[in-house]
């Protein structure tokens, strides 16, 4: 007898809501149960897109009444996040909710307390995070002999929008999505960061100088440089100007890895990276150890692999009454105090911030 799936309520019908409810088609132990949208007709064409058997509902509230929801994804406007995530983990229902998760660490603060009170899963929507390919990158940067101490990481996400973006995208409306190119492609930026550390929090962060704004104090591009206090500093920049780019590299004392895609592999059916050990200058013309190539395949998207870990936590919970899983929430909560950490360095003129360590 086949496993009862994971029941999914997708609460919002955002563009990124169709690819995740697509890739929830591909998993396993997951399905697509419902939609909510604050329109029934367009909750109604987004389900007839996915299958005639998912359920359309004209409101929020009412997929969240729904008993037989599980879970629900959340593609809402991050002002909106803190307003239903609460309804949901009330309603207990677990939550992978998209980054970022909310306006402020407080906020986030208060979304994972309800969770962890009503003991549903909460996970973000970090979705390279769940590519086979990043346990391979970790276990090289784990390598004493072939990357030896972590000295620095520069992470770059840009995207190049066109049309009415600066006048009509969500991104850019301090009413929506106020921390703008920050929260949205920054986050990735800042999250490979401390992935490559390990999750240690920096000791200060300082954001660079040039910051754009658009009318509204909503950031467009930004950057900011962290720092350790035995040495270790990492650079990101993101920005809704500049041509795409996805950019990782990691520096050691003996290995470097880089890799042009770190956010969205440019082939859904594998990733790559590169990474070279102990490179000399041995000649003015000639290099020992040049960068070498590794190829990880997959058989389903980053994005089916994020819901099914997220679903396997879910059917832990109500299989075994176990409790949340605390990793996932610990990394969104670190990442979200860095985002908003650079975003008062720019508010306060660069200045530089000092982490108070915990």
């Amino acid at each position: 007898m086949a496993a009862e799936k994971v029941r999914f309520g997708i609460i919002g019908c955002a563009r990124v809501a169709t690819i995740v409810a697509r890739r929830i088609g591909l998993t396993a132990n997951s399905s697509v149960y419902a939609v909510a949208s604050r329109s029934v007709d367009k909750a109604k064409e987004f389900a007839n897109n996915l299958s005639s058997e998912v359920k359309a509902y004209g409101s929020y509230e009412q997929l969240l009444d729904d008993p037989c929801v599980d879970a629900v994804y959340m593609p809402l406007p991050t002002s909106l996040h803190l307003h239903w995530a609460l309804k949901a983990a009330h309603k207990k229902k677990h939550i992978l909710l998209e980054k970022p998760p909310a306006l402020t660490v407080e906020d986030l603060d208060t979304i994972i307390e309800a969770c962890n009170t009503n003991g549903v899963q909460f996970m973000d929507g970090t979705m390279w995070m769940h590519h086979p390919r990043t346990p391979k990158m970790k276990a090289f940067l784990q390598s004493p002999e072939l990357f030896g101490e972590l000295k620095s990481v520069h992470s770059v996400f840009t995207i190049a929008v066109a049309g009415k973006f600066f006048e009509e995208d969500i991104r850019v409306k301090p009413d929506l999505d106020a921390h703008g190119a920050l929260g949205d492609v920054g986050w990735y930026c800042i999250r490979a960061i401390l992935w490559a550390n390990d999750y240690e929090m920096p000791q200060s962060v300082t954001a660079h100088p040039g910051p754009i704004l658009n009318e509204a104090g909503v950031i467009t591009a930004c950057g900011a440089t962290f720092s350790w206090q035995d040495g270790r500093m990492a650079t990101f920049h993101c920005s809704f100007h500049s041509q795409f780019s996805m950019d990782l590299s990691v520096h050691g004392s003996k290995g470097i890895l880089r890799l042009h895609d770190f956010v969205i592999p440019y082939e859904e059916g594998s990733g790559s990276y590169f990474s070279s050990t102990d490179a000399k200058l041995v000649e003015m013309d000639t290099i020992w150890g040049v960068p070498s190539e590794h190829r990880v395949t997959t058989e389903l998207p980053q994005e089916t692999l994020m819901v099914q870990e997220f679903a396997s936590l879910v059917k832990s919970i109500q299989e075994s009454g176990g409790k949340p899983d605390p990793h996932w929430p610990s990394i969104s909560r670190k990442t979200q105090i860095l985002l908003n950490v650079v975003k008062t360095s720019i508010q306060e003129g660069l200045i530089c911030v000092t982490l108070r360590s915990k």
